[in-house]
């Protein structure tokens, strides 16, 4: 959750401004609004751990772009802006990293967003602490967010942001993932969190394969 502001709830089917100003371009023709997710746990137990990278990179978009993720709605917290001249949604399902595809199959539905507008950011033990991967589209792999996010929509077909946080050498992979980074990866992941953030900002405002070039790595 953003700090320092409070939440608000919504009614399930209530038109924000910005939904209404989506029906309105949509029947022009006009281009549509993007989604940006974040994966997580809800709790500040969880707040900072290797689980929460994708929280922490909307949370650094929410920042950049003055996009308060306040509300209460699809299942998540949720914050409606802009990034330049795009409208965009920011998420954080509040269900646990498990059911994440209640929240964002929701929040697509709500808004009508098509999948190639979703972007998905989230942690990935397969890339060392702080390297970053974008792509077009692909499996889930081992991550049970992403593996609910694809069961429910029914497509793997969508961008997504992955961030390193490293593999367990002994410890169980349930507990490695909620656990908190080393000292002497707290730089590389904070740094790597910043570039998902702006890697989701560049594929809203100058297209996928432009952000990939950029940010991969």
């Amino acid at each position: 959750m953003t700090r320092g502001k409070s939440s608000k709830e919504e009614a399930p089917g209530e038109k924000t401004p910005l939904k209404r100003e989506h029906e309105k371009d949509e029947k022009e023709g006009k281009t549509s609004m993007y989604a940006i997710v974040g994966l997580g746990n809800p709790g500040k137990k969880y707040e900072v751990t290797r689980h929460n990278v994708g929280f922490l990179a909307l949370d650094s978009i929410a920042k950049n772009h003055d996009i308060p993720i306040t509300r209460i709605k699809h299942k998540g917290l949720v914050g409606e802006g802009w990034i330049g001249t795009t409208k965009v949604i920011l998420l954080k399902p509040q269900t646990y990293m498990n059911k994440s595809g209640e929240s964002v199959m929701e929040m697509l539905n709500f808004y009508k967003i098509p999948l190639e507008n979703l972007i998905v950011v989230y942690d990935d033990i397969d890339l060392d602490p702080g390297r970053l991967r974008i792509r077009m589209k692909g499996s889930a792999g081992s991550h049970n967010g992403m593996r609910d996010i694809i069961r429910l929509i029914g497509s793997e077909d969508f961008p997504r942001i992955r961030i390193g946080i490293g593999r367990p050498e002994r410890e169980k992979l349930s507990s490695f993932v909620l656990s908190k980074f080393r000292e002497e990866e707290i730089k590389d992941v904070a740094d790597a969190v910043e570039r998902a953030a702006k890697a989701a900002e560049s594929i809203v405002t100058e297209g996928l394969e432009k952000a990939m070039n950029r940010y991969n790595g």
